[in-house]
């Protein structure tokens, strides 16, 4: 499991170095990226990293996707899990803590 769990870091490592040499996104992803910076250095979000680390714990698998959302003011990461099994599993996370506060089996 641990060997997964470096892959998956790795592989997350690759898709943000693809993602900064890629040229530059619409505007409003330029400004939701800051937003989302912006709330991560104030404490009112958890980095991405440690919320992996934390649900990788409780929930195994392969990160497929991953958005960060705020709605009525507060933050919450939607992640979307591949399971061992072959289950998509949809997951919501508050943004702050890392608690699961909805998950969801898709099939």
């Amino acid at each position: 499991m641990f060997t997964v769990f470096l892959r998956l870091r790795a592989a997350l490592a690759v898709a943000a170095l693809a993602a900064l040499l890629a040229p530059p996104l619409a505007q409003a992803s330029e400004r939701d990226q800051e937003r989302a910076r912006q709330a991560v250095q104030a404490g009112q979000v958890m980095p991405l990293p440690a919320v992996l680390d934390k649900l990788a714990t409780t929930h195994p698998g392969q990160v497929l996707e991953v958005e960060l959302e705020r709605e009525d003011g507060a933050w919450y990461y939607e992640i979307r899990l591949l399971q061992a099994d072959g289950q998509l599993l949809k997951l919501e996370l508050d943004a702050r803590t890392a608690e699961v506060l909805r998950s969801r089996i898709r099939r």
